[in-house]
């Protein structure tokens, strides 16, 4: 079974129709990076995954528990799916421990010990044991996208979704966020990860899906997808990512 599965998802927001019948799977321990044009669909694709955004039309499935049901226990269906997003939201009167061990102890209820003891291993693991107790205005904006990452880690998630989460970063500061996610794909966490980095998705990513106008257009290996695409509106998109001095003809 896989972890993800997406069937005929539709969302629109107002007479603009973002999705159009998306479907898609996503397996355990998979890394799948969604790559496309601004307006793509990409960013409302992953935010229905977690039903930050609810579709008009569709299911997804976590686990094999359906998140669109009207029905479901939606604080634990998400409490397996760590989130981080293009800007931060952490909180400015936190430290950085506490970031990391609020939702511990609201939503999963753990004791205080225990979630001081997961968020100082996961601070760890992106780099940055040693800024405990630093707030979020006195880190880099790299620093504080390693802590939100640190966060959603803190969590135990099952599956974490990165939606751009480089692109509010100065270029200089983008490089150590990618080796964490390098690091965490290396250890077999599940990923779905919006991104215009195409180095990153073709070293990483065991597929590629590339999205336009709300469908998904194409999806295979990055050698493929990214190396070696069918679909002229593939061709087109990364010919002006990968060449941006190139001019179509008229």
């Amino acid at each position: 079974m896989a972890l993800v599965e997406i069937k005929n998802l539709h969302k629109s927001f107002g007479g603009n129709h973002v999705l159009r019948g998306i479907d898609f799977t996503v397996e355990q321990g998979e890394v799948v990076c969604v790559i496309g044009p601004s307006g793509s669909g990409k960013s409302t694709l992953l935010r229905c995954v977690n039903l930050l955004e609810v579709p008009q039309e569709g299911q997804v499935f976590v686990r094999g528990e359906e998140i669109t049901d009207p029905d479901v226990h939606l604080d634990a269906a998400r409490a397996g799916i760590g989130m981080v997003f293009q800007q931060f939201n952490l909180f400015p009167h936190l430290n950085v421990l506490k970031n990391c061990t609020v939702a511990q102890t609201t939503v999963l209820r753990r004791k205080p010990e225990e979630a001081d003891k997961v968020a100082r291993a996961n601070l760890e693991r992106v780099g940055l044991s040693e800024k405990v107790e630093a707030f979020p205005a006195q880190l880099s904006g790299g620093q504080q996208q390693r802590v939100a990452i640190a966060r959603a880690l803190s969590m135990d998630p099952a599956l974490m979704l990165f939606d751009e989460p480089t692109s509010a970063l100065d270029p200089e500061l983008v490089g150590d966020v990618l080796t964490v996610m390098r690091k965490l794909a290396l250890e077999g966490m599940t990923m779905l990860v919006v991104t215009h980095e195409m180095a990153f998705a073709r070293e990483v990513a065991d597929r590629v899906v590339f999205m336009d106008g709300g469908v998904i257009v194409e999806q295979g290996p990055p050698a493929e997808v990214i190396g070696n695409p069918r679909e002229e509106r593939t061709k087109l998109f990364l010919r002006r990512v990968l060449d941006p001095t190139h001019v179509e003809p008229s």
